[in-house]
């Protein structure tokens, strides 16, 4: 007699067990990275929201760059304008997401790292989980570095304009300059995550980014150029010599950790093929 199945509870399939290796399959790799795009941008979303509840305070924070310059420069016609019915409601759905990108960096930025090194060993964890908790600082520093060099940046570029001319500047063109001129400082403040995160993989050993010191200042002059939304090499200088330190700071981990690396490397790995090994 054939068996009948028990109405109840549906059968759900079995989690895969993790490999003990970390090695995972492409569709493992894909289903992780879905998992954890969800996360980050349901979290941006999240903060995105609680950000829309609070848009004339963030408005405000944000515009104070332009408003001081509107006010140490009172002869000059400046203002900020809505050109059209829609772009107060579009000013205020970007701005909101522009916060909740920030709000949120802790978790995405922790899904991103966690995508990136799944495979690493216990003790190499260990050392990442410090620096994960430096990428969120470093992040947010670099952001806050750009709100605070703005002013400068605002100064200058304003400052070209010829006398009897005004700027009746956009909403939505100011704050996506703004928007922009900050992300660009905090993401550059995570170039030195990554560098550590290539060491701990075992891509970039810290011998080669001390050799490689001058082409990597070269490529941040460049990278700063190119990336800073101005044309004044103040704020070039201003976003570069911090990530040049942060370059030789990133050295410094990578050379602690390939120390450590050694030390814990047998004495018979390193013996020579006509020469018996302790083993």
């Amino acid at each position: 007699m054939p068996r009948v199945a028990r109405p109840g509870r549906p059968h759900l399939p079995r989690r895969r067990e993790r490999d003990p290796e970390g090695r995972m399959s492409l569709g493992d790799h894909l289903r992780e990275f879905r998992r954890r795009v969800l996360i980050a941008a349901v979290t941006v979303l999240v903060a995105a929201i609680a950000a829309g509840l609070n848009y004339e305070r963030i408005f405000d924070f944000l515009a104070e760059p332009f408003n001081d310059y509107k006010r140490s420069n009172p002869q000059s016609t400046i203002s900020l304008n809505f050109g059209e019915a829609t772009s107060a409601f579009s000013n205020l759905i970007t701005l909101s997401i522009f916060v909740g990108v920030l709000a949120a960096s802790p978790v995405w930025l922790y899904q991103l790292w966690a995508f990136i090194v799944p495979g690493l060993t216990k003790k190499e964890k260990r050392i990442s989980l410090a620096f994960i908790a430096a990428t969120v600082p470093l992040f947010l520093g670099g952001c806050w570095l750009g709100y605070i060099v703005l002013p400068q940046s605002l100064q200058l570029l304003y400052g070209f304009s010829p006398s009897g001319t005004s700027n009746i500047q956009q909403v939505s063109d100011y704050f996506a300059f703004v928007t922009r001129f900050i992300l660009v400082f905090g993401g550059g403040f995570l170039f030195p995550v990554f560098l550590v995160a290539f060491n701990a993989v075992g891509i970039l050993p810290a011998e080669k980014m001390i050799k490689a010191w001058r082409v990597a200042v070269v490529l941040i002059f460049v990278f700063a150029a190119v990336a800073t939304p101005t044309a004044d090499p103040m704020t070039m200088f201003l976003l570069a010599l911090p990530l040049m330190a942060l370059y030789f700071m990133a050295y410094g981990v990578a050379r602690l950790i390939d120390r450590r690396r050694e030390k814990a490397r047998p004495d018979w790995l390193d013996a020579s093929d006509d020469e018996a090994s302790a083993l």
